[in-house]
């Protein structure tokens, strides 16, 4: 995956250390202020702009413009059989976690709403998450 570095070299070696400060349920790790951030990656993440190399991954085939987010493969090795639902569609740039509230929501209400995108798919479905997410990149909801 392409993506603009917004962490200092070897942040993921740092993540056993700050587990205390998770704000997130379920298998994931988000901090607000992620002390792992190097200066301009606070600002690169709120803003979304550390997003846009992805769309070279879309252009190659790698991932979908549309789908749910990426995961990491440690956070997969955690989620339960429901969880999983939301493998079996290509993963994307922006989903309907992307435009309900990002990293302000439950872990649950995440793969609700990704499970609730890979059981109601359409095109046209796409197009509305699309356009939503323009607003809310400019509002920065759940963004950090």
């Amino acid at each position: 995956m392409f993506k603009l570095r917004t962490m200092v070299k070897d942040a993921h070696e740092l993540r056993d250390g700050l587990m205390h400060l998770n704000e997130v349920d379920g298998p994931v790790f988000k901090i607000r202020n992620d002390p792992r951030l190097h200066p301009l990656g606070g600002l690169l993440r709120r803003t979304s702009i550390d997003e846009l190399p992805n769309l070279i991954n879309v252009l190659r085939g790698d991932i979908a413009l549309v789908g749910p987010r990426p995961a990491l493969p440690c956070e997969i090795e955690h989620y339960d059989a429901a969880a999983k639902r939301r493998l079996l569609v290509p993963q994307g740039i922006t989903c309907l976690w992307q435009i309900n509230g990002r990293s302000d929501v439950s872990f649950e209400h995440w793969m609700d709403l990704d499970n609730r995108y890979v059981d109601n798919w359409t095109p046209l479905g796409d197009i509305v998450i699309v356009a939503r997410t323009i607003p809310a990149v400019l509002r920065k909801d759940g963004a950090h």
